[in-house]
């Protein structure tokens, strides 16, 4: 029997054997627990299909959300030990190593379980068999800082004693990811004490563990990855229709230039502005250009019923058909020609979510003023610590994601509610619950050619601390 073979015959004999107590055991220590699955259901919706590898008895997985739930384990005796706790679910035993399930899942979950792989780069390769290009890889495991701590627990008695496993930081977990055809996107820590003691667990776990230099010592460490993006050129150039929404208000002038100036990509582009309760001609001119492209634009145009840019998205992404939701904003200055970059990043699979940001590039003199780009620099730290990945520029108008992901985030928008005026946020933080990669995309900011600004930078600013937080309490200290 060679070595790895001797190693997994080990794990099974011990877990086979673990499983007539692990039920009761686990119970005893349902706070820390109940924490993991708290954070790893936050990223799921109803819809999504699961599946856990190294299930154990079936916990985690009843807890969370999920249309279709599947768990795999190597052990037969914890399989049998979750299939009667919860014979809704299906369990199958097989080791990770070898999955042999005929199905891809949207979300594959591996929950304290990578330690005790003997090969981790293999099952990671296994895992391809499970997933679309879109699958989300959500891995929770031990900070490598406490192994000496757990190793003491273990010792005195208050942890259960197991099995020999080895100890992965957070870089080597993302290079084992990346060897087979993942990509890291997001890794975050909590839980500073991992015993329930009444308002000082609560301070520890929910609040102090989140802060910057508290979170690098949190005990529970989370990954997430995705499939590398494996998508030909030629494939992405035709493979998608667009919708580019165009919020208008008080831009007469710009709107026969935002069709003249728009590029041609993918499968087809249809336009839709939203005008909103201008004070000058731009509604007249809207139905203008609509009648006078007619016959070379796909253009839609409507009056949004209430104020502000968020409602006009909303409005304007509720009659979109594409397969690809894009916001342009009326003043040009992110530039029409620059769309083709961000069709080309999301039908490659790059992100899920591809935000712009006009903070690379040097900007031309008036383009932004002084105060609104130290804003902006603010709100781009506050706002990356918060979603947990680089957000550079949370307010540049153009933001871009796929429909289908869209209608999750709007059948879901109850959970952060309909606050944000800009619209920029809703996008944001939905996207961020919805678990998609958030990439920056940057683009060469052009001074207004026509028209005023409709940002009050005062105003706004307090406005956008307000939300942030909001934010705060529904994302970091949820």
């Amino acid at each position: 029997m060679d070595i790895y073979k001797e190693k997994k015959q080990h794990l099974k004999d011990y877990f086979n054997k673990a499983a007539a107590t692990r039920i009761k055991y686990r119970r005893s220590k349902s706070y820390y627990w109940d924490s993991i699955t708290r954070y790893v259901d936050f990223f799921i919706d109803d819809e999504s299909s699961v599946l856990e590898i190294g299930c154990g008895t079936g916990e985690l997985l009843n807890k969370i959300k999920g249309k279709e739930k599947t768990g795999i384990d190597f052990s037969e005796k914890m399989i049998e030990e979750a299939q009667k706790q919860f014979p809704e679910i299906k369990f199958v035993c097989c080791p990770a190593e070898s999955i042999e399930l005929d199905k891809k899942f949207d979300v594959v979950v591996l929950s304290n379980v990578i330690g005790y792989l003997v090969d981790i780069q293999q099952v990671f390769e296994e895992i391809h068999k499970v997933c679309h290009a879109e699958t989300k890889i959500v891995i929770t495991y031990y900070n490598i800082f406490w192994e000496p701590l757990i190793k003491f627990a273990e010792f005195i008695g208050i942890k259960k004693r197991g099995p020999k496993q080895s100890w992965i930081s957070r870089k080597d977990l993302a290079n084992l990811l990346y060897l087979a055809g993942f990509e890291t996107y997001k890794q975050n820590s909590s839980m500073l004490f991992p015993f329930y003691v009444p308002l000082l667990s609560s301070f520890l776990n929910k609040f102090l563990s989140r802060l910057p230099v508290f979170n690098w010592f949190a005990l529970n460490q989370y990954s997430f990855a995705q499939p590398v993006a494996k998508v030909s050129e030629e494939e992405v150039q035709r493979k998608y229709s667009t919708t580019v929404l165009i919020p208008a208000r008080n831009e007469s002038g710009n709107i026969e230039n935002a069709i003249l100036r728009m590029p041609d990509f993918g499968n087809h582009i249809e336009i839709i502005f939203v005008e909103g309760n201008s004070t000058d001609d731009t509604w007249e001119k809207v139905q203008q250009i609509q009648q006078k492209y007619k016959d070379t634009h796909d253009i839609k145009i409507l009056q949004q019923p209430g104020k502000g840019k968020g409602d006009a998205v909303r409005a304007g992404y509720d009659v979109a058909t594409g397969d690809i939701l894009m916001i342009l904003d009326a003043d040009l200055t992110v530039p029409p020609e620059q769309l083709p970059k961000f069709y080309n990043a999301i039908a490659a699979n790059k992100g899920g979510f591809i935000n712009g940001t006009r903070l690379i590039y040097p900007m031309e003199k008036n383009a932004m003023r002084f105060l609104n780009t130290l804003g902006n620099k603010f709100f781009s730290l506050a706002f990356s610590w918060l979603l947990e990945q680089p957000v550079k520029d949370t307010l540049c108008g153009t933001k871009v994601m796929f429909r289908k992901d869209y209608l999750r985030l709007a059948a879901n928008r109850s959970y952060f509610g309909n606050f944000d005026p800009f619209g920029d946020f809703d996008l944001l933080f939905g996207a961020f619950k919805l678990n998609l990669k958030i990439i920056d995309m940057p683009i060469r900011y052009q001074e207004r050619i026509y028209g005023d600004t409709n940002i009050s930078r005062f105003k706004h600013g307090l406005l956008l601390l307000k939300m942030w937080w909001f934010a705060l309490f529904k994302i970091k200290f949820m």
